[in-house]
């Protein structure tokens, strides 16, 4: 599950840095990380953390990653912007 949670954060993640490029990405093109990574880099002042899910989902979830920030993933062109490039953007919906 959690496996699958990550391949699908990575792909989110990839399609929304590579939408504004004009192409969508193929599955070898989107970068993945693991939970362990993750768990290992929260609180980085180098990486966020955006939480994509849907409004429903995310108000009747118990588990949410401390010092992430929501977005409305239906509308990553309006906030996409708001996040430096420098920055490692990992991007959840599960």
């Amino acid at each position: 599950m959690r496996k699958q949670w990550f391949i699908l954060l990575a792909a989110l993640l990839a399609a929304t840095l590579l939408s504004g490029m004009g192409k969508s990405p193929t599955a070898e093109e989107v970068p993945r990380i693991t939970l362990e990574d993750l768990k290992a880099e929260l609180g980085s002042p180098d990486l966020v953390v955006i939480d994509v899910r849907r409004d429903k989902d995310w108000k009747e979830s118990d588990r949410k990653i401390a010092g992430a920030i929501r977005e409305d993933s239906s509308t990553p062109q309006k906030w996409a912007g708001n996040y430096a490039k420098e920055k490692k953007i990992v991007l959840y919906c599960a």
